[in-house]
């Protein structure tokens, strides 16, 4: 894959991107003028501020993560990742599971963040152990999880354990694959098949090609994750939600649910679901808090750029399961 081959498929999702979002908040912008006419109906509003809001939450992150692919493909010797790293595949996937605490970034800016490590030669299970841990056991959802729950109900220490075991349970199920490769899809199969092929040129002529192809493949992503998003949110009936909470397995399926509706950002997830808090068992808040770090409806469409639809089925489903049996079993116990 050649530079001069790339930049036209580079330029036109961008531009797509682009279009969108500068479209979306020209709508927000007229639906905020009481009375104009040309205001849009209730549901559509709506649906614009909560897709555009969750556009705007990840956009940084997102970019945050790009840089970061970058600059571990671009910049970082590989005799340093060996050095760091053990060779035991079970330690090296547990050392990458906690390496989120030096890359603080959310959920959705981990996706280019594991796509650069698979460029650079890790195995699937190793990004995939990453991708699920990382949220949840960096600093700033640490803090902010600390700071709205403190110590109260082990909601804390659920989440970092909680976020641990499932991350490297589904590293470790994927390492039995015969073929974890297949688990990728056909297109960023031959784009790692290729990567030797950006080699040439200059450090920098490289992190900038690097950055318009992990752009130009995510960015359209973003923008239909945060369209699904703010239209599930729309329609989605959260009086329902509320009646369940003090079920100790309903509940956990509401919040769980939610979770993968609202499809916010790791790092203030606690802050949203504290309100909740009177209303839910521990257990359910702990649900919500690993099962949205680690998967949502946002997530979903970011991680079908990477890996194949049976392979985000499967995940999904774990992840899933193991914040379930967390969650009613803390509430059981609470």
């Amino acid at each position: 894959m050649h530079l001069t081959a790339t930049r036209p498929r580079n330029a036109v999702p961008i531009a797509i991107a682009a279009a969108a979002l500068l479209a979306a908040i020209g709508v927000r912008a007229l639906t905020d003028r009481a009375g104009a006419a040309l205001a849009l109906p209730t549901a559509v509003a709506d649906f614009v501020t909560l897709a555009l809001s969750v556009f705007i939450e990840s956009l940084p992150f997102v970019f945050l993560g790009i840089l970061l692919s970058t600059a571990v493909q671009v910049w970082v010797p590989q005799r340093l990742i060996d050095r760091i790293l053990p060779r035991r595949p079970a330690l090296r996937r547990a050392v990458l599971s906690v390496t989120g605490i030096l890359l603080p970034v959310c959920e959705c800016g981990n996706v280019p963040l594991a796509r650069g490590l698979m460029l650079r030669g890790f195995s699937v299970p190793e990004a995939v152990t990453f991708l699920l841990a990382a949220p949840v056991l960096n600093p700033v959802t640490i803090i902010t999880t600390y700071q709205a729950f403190g110590w109260s109900d082990g909601i804390l220490a659920a989440r970092i354990i909680g976020g641990f075991v499932i991350a490297n349970l589904a590293g470790w199920l994927l390492s039995r694959s015969s073929n974890p490769a297949s688990a990728l899809t056909r297109e960023f199969r031959a784009h790692c098949e290729h990567a030797d092929e950006h080699q040439s040129g200059s450090r920098w002529q490289r992190s900038l090609l690097g950055i318009a192809e992990e752009t130009s493949a995510l960015m359209p992503a973003l923008i239909i994750g945060s369209a699904i998003a703010g239209a599930i949110q729309v329609g989605a009936p959260r009086d329902l939600l509320v009646t369940l909470g003090a079920h100790p397995l309903w509940s956990v399926l509401a919040l769980m649910l939610l979770a993968f509706v609202i499809a916010i950002c790791s790092s203030v997830d606690a802050f949203f679901i504290l309100s909740l808090s009177a209303t839910f068992l521990p257990g359910s808040i702990v649900a919500f808090l690993l099962f949205g770090a680690m998967m949502d409806v946002k997530m979903l469409a970011l991680l079908r750029t990477t890996f194949t639809a049976r392979t985000l089925v499967l995940v999904t489903a774990l992840v899933a399961l193991c914040c379930l049996v967390i969650g009613w079993g803390l509430n059981l116990v609470a």
